[in-house]
């Protein structure tokens, strides 16, 4: 055991405190015994704020936790857990770590009540949970939830609950469906949905409007929803995996750019004069149609096969910014094209980042 703050349990020191028996291969009795140690001969258990288990052999919680009266972190991931009983009442955590355990729907307390209005932080990854456990929507205070690498099969569409979140993680699960209910979470940082059997993303995902990192690879998504384009704080998007990118890959192999395409491209770059007589109308009217790449950092231009046909698209043939144009053509985006050329950034909100593989 160790006092990570104080080598005392002097109950004057205000410094937090962390008893740490990780690593020990301890089991629930040799743990019970060590909490009753603390407890009733110490008497200082009201020292400590965080309580660190993992890595042990444990098989349920002693419930001489509950005497710890100012816990505030918890973390027993890395053990036998078969079950995670209630106890907590009266408690003051604010983050409970169970990750990479044997807990299953029926294991976990019956409700969260004791501490919804505490909790900021709930871990069960790695558990075998079957379904969204409904007593989480009761921890309304809720900013961080992980339930990834499970085999959950649904998304509660009173998802809504949770309206504190920032981080909701539910990679490696079998989940086939996102309700619209996803939307109401505002406050959404990061959503985790990688790996799992969802076929599409429903439109309201558009009202996450804090969203940095939406990963969505190893899915069966063949589209996404035009609406995503709004999510102007998103700068990663994770798409490896999914039948869309696969669609990209096979199109851009089987569909380069034509002959006509890449002498218009030429004829762009380099700013070559063509007099109205020089071609015919028909190649003049083309030439007209060059569009700017969005990228600001790009002077190149692209035409409409690039935009309409393959959509997954390398703009001009010099960067590849593959989602704004797959989501929606040129015809969608408001303003033209010839105003946005002298403007310095066109695309303030553009992410930085898309992961193809």
């Amino acid at each position: 055991m160790e006092c990570y703050s104080s080598d005392s349990c002097d109950s004057d020191n205000r410094e937090q405190k962390t008893l740490d028996f990780s690593g020990q291969l301890m089991e629930t009795l040799r743990l019970s015994s060590e909490l009753k140690s603390i407890v009733d001969e110490k008497d200082c258990a009201d020292n400590y704020e965080i309580i660190l288990l993992y890595n042990n052999r444990l098989n349920t919680l002693p419930v001489t936790l509950n005497r710890f009266s100012n816990l505030k972190i918890l973390d027993v991931s890395n053990n036998r857990l078969t079950a995670l009983p209630d106890v907590f009442k009266n408690s003051s955590i604010t983050s409970l770590i169970a990750k990479h355990n044997q807990l299953t729907n029926e294991s976990l307390p019956k409700s969260f009540q004791s501490i919804k209005n505490s909790l900021r932080e709930l871990n069960l990854s790695g558990n075998q949970l079957n379904f969204f456990p409904e007593q989480v929507l009761e921890l309304t205070a809720l900013k961080y939830l992980y339930l990834g690498g499970n085999s959950i099969v649904n998304i509660p569409k009173d998802i809504w609950k949770l309206n504190s979140l920032q981080i909701l993680s539910l990679g490696g699960n079998q989940i086939l469906e996102v309700p619209e209910s996803v939307g109401h979470l505002t406050s959404l940082q990061a959503l985790v949905l990688s790996d799992n059997l969802i076929e599409q993303l429903p439109p309201s995902i558009a009202n996450l409007n804090q969203l940095r990192s939406l990963l969505i690879h190893k899915n069966r998504l063949k589209t996404l929803p035009t609406q995503i384009i709004k999510l102007k704080c998103l700068t990663e998007l994770s798409l490896r995996d999914n039948p869309l990118v696969v669609r990209f890959v096979k199109d851009m192999t089987l569909q380069p750019p034509s002959l006509l395409e890449l002498a218009g491209r030429t004829l762009k770059l380099h700013d070559i004069p063509i007099q109205r007589g020089d071609v015919p109308h028909t190649l003049l009217n083309y030439l007209n149609a060059a569009q700017c790449c969005v990228n600001p950092k790009c002077k190149g231009v692209f035409f409409d096969n690039r935009v309409e046909h393959i959509k997954f698209v390398d703009f001009c043939g010099k960067y590849r910014i593959p989602l704004l144009q797959y989501l929606c053509s040129s015809k969608c985006i408001t303003g033209s094209w010839e105003s946005r050329e002298t403007e310095t950034n066109p695309h303030p909100h553009m992410m930085r980042k898309v992961l193809l593989g």
